[in-house]
């Protein structure tokens, strides 16, 4: 592990540090955005031309892919208590980086070798899967746990501030990456992105990360009376993974992210035919991100700064109550635009106060890679299932209206969930 003095003293400077790690905290859960499904599904189409795979065999690769990254990440999350956040950023940043460099070159890798199908879909799932455990998982894995050892009180209002950056930089995504691929080709896309994660984010995480403001010889939010060392929850002690996944609140709160995922996954990979089904065209149909961002920047801000305020469970139900006016709207873009926009809005808004809020307020720092970890297998499973699906509800029934039928299920189980809580939880 590398010395929290290396190659600057953060103590020395004039401000808190928690604040710097804030900004290099949210700016990994942006780099993680060619692992995320926002990031993958504008490269949906050129993969099916490439590998011959169909709509179903892409998903399904996808799937398969997500699935053993998910199953990686308590294993990353260990590693992230045992390493530490540099360590482990700096790895994910080159892993991911290597990963969008085999992909960039995978029209050529079809076009000499010709692999049969199954070969052919082996090799997607090992692309996909080096995607999902270094962007989606690990670098999110990081970026959000560090937001939540350096804050305390403030915790929230500084998730809030970081997911109004990553809530409008995702959803703003899909159209700038939609004209990168216009301007430089999906192969061109790629390639520039492996430089800009691999070497650009390595380098700000092997800089400027830290693990905590007690390695530093600082304070939790920079508070220069309280005790070095005292822990945010009252009792003054930390859960261990194996504690936390006895509670119901983890399972709760992790269970209503997993919603989140499923569902915005499915959406947002499927998004262009989605639109298409109902009459829009490519643009139209990805534009939905745009004012979906401008919702969720705003919610994400808001939801933040009541963290703080407020209880988790509270803080799940509207969540919930989102993600069912989101599925509401999804069911036909053509003429429920503004429900999708609301309600998506509304549970992407809320999703990063809720993740780095709610595990360290409930289960104490010390284990959080940990118990990230866990809840981060979960999530990516989650959004494993979510692409195939609506794939198989289009391919099988011949609409995507089923699968949006049956995902609305969620939203209802996960606020009887929260309301089986105690109230301040």
């Amino acid at each position: 592990m590398l010395r929290s003095d290396f190659p600057f003293a953060p103590s020395r400077l004039p401000v808190f540090y928690g604040w710097i790690i804030l900004a290099v905290g949210t700016l990994g859960i942006l780099m993680s955005l060619p692992g995320q499904t926002v990031g993958v599904s504008v490269f949906t189409d050129p993969l099916i031309a490439v590998t011959g795979l169909g709509r179903a065999g892409v998903s399904n690769a996808y799937l398969v892919g997500t699935l053993l990254s998910g199953l990686s990440l308590p294993w990353a999350g260990t590693l992230l208590d045992r390493w530490g956040a540099r360590t482990t950023a700096v790895a994910a940043s080159l892993g991911l980086g290597a990963t969008l460099l085999f992909l960039s070159r995978l029209d050529r890798v079809f076009a000499i070798f010709s692999p049969p199908v199954p070969v052919g879909a082996a090799i997607l799932v090992l692309g996909f899967f080096g995607l999902r455990l270094c962007g989606q998982g690990t670098l999110t894995m990081v970026g959000r746990t560090l937001i939540g050892r350096w804050f305390d009180r403030r915790r929230g209002l500084a998730s809030g501030l970081s997911g109004v950056v990553v809530g409008f930089g995702f959803g703003i995504a899909p159209q700038l990456l939609h004209l990168w691929v216009e301007a430089a080709g999906w192969q061109g896309a790629w390639l520039q992105m492996a430089a800009l994660v691999g070497l650009g984010m390595g380098s700000v995480a092997l800089v400027f990360f830290r693990d905590d403001p007690e390695s530093c010889g600082l304070r939790l939010d920079g508070n220069r009376t309280a005790a070095p060392g005292v822990e945010d929850r009252p009792a003054g002690r930390s859960h261990t993974r194996a504690e936390a996944l006895r509670t119901a609140a983890f399972w709760t709160v992790t269970a209503a992210l997993g919603a989140q995922a499923l569902v915005m996954t499915g959406v947002t990979f499927h998004v262009v035919d989605l639109g298409a089904e109902v009459g829009l065209s490519r643009s139209e149909a990805v534009f939905v991100f745009v004012p979906l961002a401008v919702v969720s920047t705003a919610l994400g801000l808001v939801g933040g700064v009541l963290a703080d305020r407020i209880s988790v469970r509270l803080m799940v139900g509207i969540m919930m109550v989102g993600l069912g006016a989101g599925l509401y709207g999804a069911a036909d873009l053509s003429t429920r635009f503004g429900w999708a926009v609301a309600g998506f809005g509304t549970s992407a808004g809320l999703y990063g106060p809720i993740g780095t809020v709610a595990y360290p307020r409930l289960f104490g720092r010390r284990h959080l890679g940990a118990i990230v970890g866990a809840e981060m297998m979960a999530l990516v499973i989650s959004s494993a299932l979510g692409p195939s699906l609506l794939a198989a509800s289009r391919e099988t029934l011949g609409s995507y209206g089923p699968a949006l039928a049956a995902c609305s299920i969620l939203p209802v189980a996960v606020g009887a969930m929260a309301i089986r809580l105690r109230p301040k939880v």
